[in-house]
């Protein structure tokens, strides 16, 4: 593999981890209600005998800053998303009136914001340690390519220095990202 397609992979990898951080802090609860609350939310459908995301099986929209609606598209649907909703850890009990499903949020108290910004910390290293496995496979990918004759030690130790970069780039972009949620947090 060159020294390109190393950067390239590494740069995807490194990537992946801060779309999917930012996906899951969608659905860390602040005291707004967002439809990336739910809206990832795995649903047994027992009718369809699968496991959907709550997106795929009805609308979510939120009339005001305090509610979540979610119209399902099938009516026999919602008892199966009730159940979801409950079992899941959002905290949130559901309102149904059969055809649609209210999620009323609360306003956060103290406690729980500051669990909240601990939760969004520890999501945070988590990515940050993916970022890091991506490192270090991409400077596996380099060593074995200087091994192979196929990278100078030059190259190599250029990559290497690259790769740390894009490393520390990210890193910084994970943090920042942590600090903003935690902000929002408090501020809701």
């Amino acid at each position: 593999m060159s020294e390109s397609d190393i950067q390239k992979q590494c740069q995807t990898g490194m990537e992946k981890c801060l779309s999917f951080l930012k996906d899951e802090h969608r659905g860390v609860r602040t005291g707004r209600a967002s439809p990336g609350l739910v809206e990832h939310l795995k649903v047994q459908v027992a009718s369809y005998g699968s496991t959907m995301a709550l997106r795929e099986l009805a609308t979510i929209s939120t009339p005001d800053a305090v509610t979540v609606l979610i119209k399902p598209f099938d009516p026999g649907t919602s008892k199966d998303i009730e159940k979801a909703i409950q079992t899941s850890d959002i905290g949130i009990t559901p309102a149904s009136d059969g055809k649609v499903i209210r999620l009323p949020i609360p306003p956060l108290s103290g406690e729980r914001r500051a669990e909240l910004a601990t939760h969004v910390k520890k999501m945070g290293e988590a990515q940050k340690v993916a970022i890091r496995n991506v490192r270090r496979d991409a400077n596996k990918a380099i060593d074995a390519a200087q091994k192979d004759s196929t990278l100078t030690e030059d190259e190599a130790k250029n990559a290497k220095d690259k790769i740390q970069k894009l490393t520390k780039k990210c890193e910084d972009q994970v943090d920042a990202m942590g600090k903003a949620k935690a902000e929002e947090i408090e501020a809701s």
